[in-house]
């Protein structure tokens, strides 16, 4: 696999932190509202720890978002090719989204 030919697995990870880190507050914020109702037990448990990925999992986090992001351009390409444009626009990859996913 070339290095070139794929997403930066830093930003992926990061991507990964800033998502995780976001369900994190608000499951906090749902706890506190809960925290008023009952009393939380003490201590650290599974449900509070931020979420991690290992190097095997972020590299294949990055194939799979090469292969989806090539998959969309090619069908987008197909039906702006169609349409007789020489450019994707936003439209073509709105054409093919919904089946783009289910197809993922």
């Amino acid at each position: 696999m070339d290095a070139n030919n794929t997403f930066d697995s830093d930003l992926i990870h990061a991507i990964f932190k800033h998502i995780w880190a976001r369900r994190f507050r608000e499951r906090e914020r749902s706890d506190a509202i809960d925290a008023t109702e009952a009393e939380v037990a003490l201590g650290t448990t599974k449900k509070n720890r931020l979420a991690s990925a290992n190097a095997n999992a972020l590299k294949l986090s990055c194939e799979l978002l090469k292969s989806f992001v090539s998959e969309a351009v090619q069908r987008a390409a197909i039906i702006a090719e169609a349409e007789g444009m020489e450019k994707i626009e936003a439209t073509h990859l709105e054409r093919i989204l919904p089946q783009l996913l289910l197809d993922f």
